[in-house]
């Protein structure tokens, strides 16, 4: 963040959906279109994305794969960050915790992003996992980013 730039803040978005969409396809060339998944909804303090599992996502006994379902809330959370700071590619993970609540059936991923706290070095979310009723997650994750 330079010293010419506003501060941070939790209450107004930089990025809006489709920015942060064409963001993370520039910024990660090498990941098939949709193995990210996307970024339906940004507003201040919350993000929504969807995912399209392959089979390649499935685990023995035709489960989503954990691996697959941390990669999206990390996504998930990266979306919120950048949604909040704007285009910072180096912003990047400093912890992530993940509890797997249910089976993940094979389908649509969404994912619920929620800005705990957003600060000058650090931000904390929330990131509920799940298929077909938001009420239910499969998973949830605390994540912490570190801003440059």
């Amino acid at each position: 963040m330079g010293e010419g730039q506003p501060p941070i803040s939790s209450s107004a978005i930089r990025l809006d959906a489709d920015a942060l969409n064409a963001f993370m396809a520039e910024a990660f060339p090498q990941s098939a279109p949709g193995s990210r998944g996307t970024v339906v909804s940004a507003v201040p303090g919350h993000i929504q994305a969807r995912m399209e599992p392959t089979e390649l996502a499935l685990r023995p006994g035709g489960l989503i794969s954990g691996p697959t379902q941390m990669g999206f809330a990390d996504m998930a959370a990266y979306a919120l960050v950048l949604a909040h700071i704007g285009p910072v590619a180096m912003a990047v993970t400093s912890a992530l915790n993940y509890q797997f609540l249910r089976p993940c059936r094979p389908g649509p991923l969404f994912a619920d992003a929620y800005m705990l706290r957003l600060g000058k070095r650090l931000a904390v979310m929330d990131v509920r996992i799940w298929t077909d009723d938001p009420d239910k997650p499969v998973g949830q994750a605390n994540v912490t980013y570190a801003i440059p």
